[in-house]
């Protein structure tokens, strides 16, 4: 390197003073525009630009990486506590639905109480029996409550049990459904008597109920009062299921789906005191269905139709088209294909009551007849009758007839 140096020393020193002879050349010329900005200065920023330019690129690319990984960092942890807030919400919204229903329950138990004749007392379910077979539960009433065995337990919807066992503060129930349940039921429409018994599942059924006793099913069962348990007339389920026994069998077979049990059980009553009512009578298959007649029109509302009670919706449509058809001239029936059909949304005018001889058809005599057989005692029908014709002399009301000679 000082041998290359040392060779070429004149030619460096040129150089070099010549670089710094543009140098303060540059540094004192000064370029013509807007500003006078120096050479110098136009030299530097030229020079500095293009790798200003790469650092800014390496910083933003940086500073946004870094920005969206805390970003998305901190949306995760976002994340994470909307879906715990979502998990506690439904958490309250179940919470508040089961107290909506217990607070439903407790009103209806408070109404049914104040309906009963008889003496009763509310109590909680507060565990279950042990026991894949068990149909038991304990509730929070006992002999301190004045609670003793072989009190029935019900709801506002049928029986539910009956106890089986008091204790100081808490009362054990036997369930409908328990195998070793009985109790005296009767169906509501044909007063088939029978005695229902539990299986161990959903259903129940009524045993020694003879094949000629009608029993359907959808039909009630009530209590009967037989057993000296449960009072009379309180609902016990539907038969779901009805049929006749085989030839050697003498009894039907009939599965009652409770109805106490329907809803699940939080809160029942225990009838200290029982009093017999009466079995609600089923209602008639066949009830007559009463049909209101149209609601009147509202105010300043248009109708073009007929005379109240007289004709009937079809009639009074069939009018509205021959009054359209007639106020646009169009006859229905006889318009060419393609020709224009009538505006079925013209307004027309209030249509004046018709008169005793001319009906709102334009047919004479028509409303005259309706008049005529409404005033003799006969009933109007909703077709506009033939014009009145005079009855012969042997069909005349004895009033008008001739006196014979």
């Amino acid at each position: 390197m000082e041998t290359l140096l040392n060779r070429y020393r004149n030619i460096t020193v040129l150089l070099l003073v010549i670089f710094a002879q543009l140098v303060l050349i540059a540094v004192q010329v000064q370029v013509r525009n807007d500003r006078d900005t120096r050479i110098i200065r136009v030299w530097s920023v030229t020079a500095v630009t293009p790798l200003a330019r790469v650092l800014e690129t390496v910083r933003g690319g940086a500073a946004g990486f870094f920005q969206n990984y805390i970003s998305t960092h901190d949306a995760r942890e976002e994340n994470s506590r909307l879906r715990a807030d979502v998990d506690r919400l439904k958490m309250e919204n179940l919470f508040l639905k089961a107290e909506l229903s217990t607070a439903d329950r407790a009103k209806a138990l408070v109404a049914f109480q104040a309906r009963t004749p008889s003496k009763t007392v509310a109590a909680r379910v507060i565990a279950t029996g042990a026991g894949a077979n068990s149909k038991v539960v304990f509730v929070d009433r006992g002999s301190g409550s004045g609670i003793e065995k072989g009190m029935p337990v019900v709801t506002p919807d049928g029986i539910v049990g009956k106890v089986i066992a008091a204790y100081p503060t808490a009362s054990e129930v036997m369930l409908i459904t328990d195998p070793d349940f009985a109790a005296g039921v009767v169906s509501q429409k044909n007063g088939a008597v029978g005695t229902l018994k539990g299986q161990g599942y959903a259903t129940c059924k009524v045993d020694y109920v003879p094949n000629e006793e009608k029993v359907e099913p959808g039909e009630w069962f009530y209590t009967s009062g037989d057993d000296r348990i449960f009072p009379k007339g309180f609902p016990v389920g539907v038969a779901r299921v009805v049929r006749k026994g085989s030839p050697s069998q003498a009894y039907q077979e009939i599965l009652v789906e409770p109805a106490g049990l329907e809803r699940g059980l939080e809160a029942v009553l225990i009838m200290i005191e029982g009093v017999h009512q009466a079995i609600p009578e089923a209602p008639p298959a066949n009830a007559p269905v009463y049909l209101g007649s149209s609601p009147p029109p509202a105010a300043g509302e248009q109708t073009n139709s007929l005379p109240a009670g007289i004709g009937t919706e079809a009639d009074r449509l069939r009018q509205r088209y021959q009054q359209i058809g007639a106020a646009e001239g169009h006859k229905f029936g006889e318009g060419l294909p393609g020709s224009k059909p009538p505006d079925f949304n013209l307004k027309l005018p209030p249509a004046s009551a018709p008169t005793a001889t001319e009906g709102a058809s334009g047919r004479k005599g028509d409303w005259a007849t309706s008049s005529a057989a409404t005033a003799q005692g006969k009933p109007a029908t909703g077709i506009a009758p033939s014009p009145a014709r005079p009855l012969a002399p042997s069909h005349q009301p004895p009033s008008q007839q001739t006196p014979q000679q």
